[in-house]
């Protein structure tokens, strides 16, 4: 399991050599991952729904759901599959895109708080750093996403990505 750690000069790693957690203010998480495809093949991957709707899920099922429209005051909705009743969905306005370097978009948590999620897509002899940074309205708001530990459901989203990426022949 990742951990994550609340010292704002060090960072947690995740164990399997994947992504970095770290909370440099009150109001912030960033997570750091980096990933051996171009940057154009990974923000695609994050932007485009026949891409997203296989690795998006932590449990690695297909999405039940999967709408995105990539402008600026468009929506996303992401559904997870569950038994009937349990789905739960993911949604959010896109506020900036900037293709393929940086996407920027608000979220609620299940707890009613809003977010800022900032993704930063930087690309070095083929390999994409992604830097995703949640910013909340307060600490409270995000200690419970700590709580709710979304460090660890990201992490591993992101690890699916991954190896989605892999799998598909994009890396």
């Amino acid at each position: 399991m990742a951990k994550r750690n609340d010292d704002r000069r060090t960072s947690a790693v995740d164990p399997s050599g994947g992504a970095t957690v770290t909370t440099p203010s009150d109001r912030e998480i960033v997570i750091t991952r980096s990933f051996a495809a171009p940057r154009r093949v990974v923000f695609d991957a994050w932007t485009k729904p026949e891409h997203v709707a296989q690795w998006w899920d932590p449990s690695r099922t297909p999405l039940a759901t999967c709408e995105i429209d990539l402008r600026p005051n468009g929506a996303f909705r992401f559904v997870h599959q569950g038994a009937p009743g349990s789905a739960h969905s993911f949604t959010g306005i896109y506020r900036e895109i900037e293709p393929p370097k940086r996407l920027v978009f608000t979220t609620k948590s299940p707890s009613g708080a809003k977010s800022v999620g900032t993704l930063i897509f930087a690309e070095h002899e083929g390999v994409t750093s992604l830097t995703m940074t949640i910013a909340c309205e307060s600490k409270a708001d995000r200690d419970v996403l700590l709580k709710m530990r979304v460090d660890v459901g990201t992490i591993q989203t992101l690890d699916n990505l991954d190896e989605y990426l892999e799998a598909t022949g994009a890396v």
